[in-house]
């Protein structure tokens, strides 16, 4: 006979706790089911947190049900209360129900309500010190409670462009290693080095590289800490495509606009002395400044945050870097 394990919540946002109660519900029943419930006054959207605990949850024997319903919340607000919550389980969960988990107090209730039994997981919270309303006040200070896909929801990104030889490389570095962290790489750069070399440039190589670069930025986000700093990013790309091809598609600045939210950006101006490492195209002071001017016209079209480094000592330009990084780590 196949038994259900059963967990209800908010998951507004989603944290270890609540996984900690999905694992051990489906370690207990042959099938672990989740429960999200909202409703429209609230703060997170209903339909990312039932994404986020399907992208937390993979592995076989999960079910993730979202339920938006504009229902009583607590007993108080209605003396049907109970009643209605168990029709509404029971639209969206026909199956018996054997246990219901969960570190809150309400399962023993909620479990004589559907006929199972409960499994209190963590109540007092030694294992998992944290609640969803401690996420929301401060996440980054819960953030290793944080699951992988709901992190990129709380993350700032510090991102760095601009003309070649300005330093964005090195100062991400730089600027990473403040973080005991890495940065994310400019994929550009290694697509050229495989499949350029610098030269036939057409359409579609861009229309490559910008979903390459977004694809692999948000995978190392799942990882990543509450700031990431990102060495260039689709806006450096569309301004790639206008230099190299004399235009970019639509579809590219579709994309680079709709990268662009939840980051700040430091456009590194182009003062600094050029280096040609062997990969480089605009060694002209002309079309480096061309360059420099596109990235800011971008950025202003797209309403950025974006602030103009153009210190050409690189002592000065790496401080004015970290004052920037600083200011995302304690903003006012």
């Amino acid at each position: 006979m196949t038994t259900h394990g059963f967990l209800l919540g908010k998951f507004m946002p989603p944290h270890s706790g609540h996984l900690l109660c999905a694992e051990v519900g489906r370690r207990l029943c042959d099938v672990m089911t989740v429960f999200v419930c909202s409703h429209d006054a609230e703060p997170i959207d209903g339909h990312l947190r039932a994404e986020w605990m399907r992208k937390c949850l993979t592995a076989k024997g999960y079910r993730v049900i979202h339920m938006h319903r504009d229902i009583p919340q607590t007993p108080e607000e209605h003396p049907e209360f109970w009643p209605i919550w168990r029709a509404a389980i029971a639209e969206h969960h026909p199956e018996p129900i054997d246990w219901v988990l969960g570190s809150e107090g309400y399962i023993h209730r909620l479990a004589r309500e559907v006929g199972a039994r409960p499994f209190a997981v963590d109540p007092d919270r030694r294992i998992a010190p944290v609640s969803a309303s401690a996420i929301r006040a401060d996440a980054w200070a819960n953030w290793d409670h944080v699951p992988g896909p709901v992190r990129p929801h709380y993350q700032r990104r510090l991102v760095l462009v601009g003309a070649e030889s300005t330093g964005k490389t090195t100062l991400a570095e730089a600027l990473a290693a403040r973080l005991d962290s890495q940065p994310i790489p400019e994929y550009g750069r290694d697509y050229d080095a495989l499949f350029r070399h610098g030269q036939d440039w057409v359409p579609a190589d861009f229309e490559t590289i910008m979903p390459g670069h977004m694809a692999f930025a948000d995978a190392l986000a799942h990882r990543g800490g509450p700031i990431l700093i990102e060495d260039t990013d689709p806006v450096q790309t569309l301004v790639w495509a206008e230099m190299l091809l004399g235009h970019a598609t639509e579809a590219l600045v579709a994309k680079a606009r709709a990268a662009v939210p939840g980051k700040t950006y430091l456009l590194l101006g182009h003062s600094t002395p050029w280096h040609d490492d062997g990969t480089r195209h605009f060694a002209e002071t002309e079309r480096r400044a061309q360059f420099t001017d596109r990235l800011a016209a971008w950025l202003d079209q797209f309403d950025a945050d974006w602030h103009l480094i153009d210190a050409p000592d690189w002592t000065a330009r790496t401080a004015a870097a970290r004052d920037r990084l600083q200011a995302l780590k304690h903003p006012e």
